[in-house]
């Protein structure tokens, strides 16, 4: 069955957006640069990290807030994050426009949406997408490995990768590896 794995870039102080995330403006203001390890400061080991992530995914499961931010013109087009890999989006209503067929709108929460994005991935990960389905799924003991692409950046405001837990979590680190545009750390949830 599909591992599923939180693979996000955040800032030192721990926030995957700045303030004032919205369809304009999706990385919020001041962290633009989260994600320059995957284009215009990636070396080859950041392309062969985003590479393995890329070709080991079989679904994601999103927010609908990174959906809305970033589908369609000026975000992915006509796909998804990662082309026609399955997306599975966590709403509390269905959307009034049509959209393409890549995205399944779930509205009875994040554990049916993990599960349906399972067997669409099969034996490949479902990739989680956002940092408020990490903050459900994660304490539900559904996600298996969370991996962190620290950027050298204090953003000071946004949107935290992650939200006040009820208890603690224990992790192992499974990797870690450092390039001059991010620190790329990977670590298992202990169960």
């Amino acid at each position: 069955m599909a591992l599923v794995i939180s693979d996000m870039s955040i800032s030192l102080d721990g926030y995957v957006t700045g303030p004032n995330d919205n369809r304009e403006n999706p990385f919020g203001d001041g962290a633009e640069m989260l994600h320059d390890w995957m284009f215009d400061a990636a070396t080859d080991d950041d392309r062969a990290i985003l590479q393995a992530a890329l070709d080991g995914v079989g679904a994601i499961v999103m927010g609908r807030k990174s959906f809305d931010n970033t589908e369609g013109d000026g975000g992915w087009g006509d796909a998804g994050p990662v082309g026609d890999t399955p997306c599975f989006v966590v709403t509390h209503s269905m959307p009034t426009a049509s959209h393409p067929p890549v995205f399944t709108f779930v509205t009875d929460g994040v554990v049916s949406a993990i599960e349906q994005a399972k067997n669409a991935a099969g034996d490949k990960v479902v990739g989680l997408h956002g940092a408020t389905i990490m903050q459900q799924a994660l304490p539900l003991g559904l996600v298996d490995e969370i991996r962190v692409h620290v950027i050298p950046v204090l953003v000071g405001g946004g949107t935290p990768l992650f939200g006040t837990l009820d208890a603690p979590i224990t992790l192992e680190r499974t990797q870690a590896r450092v390039t001059p545009a991010a620190t790329h750390i990977g670590f298992r949830v202990v169960r």
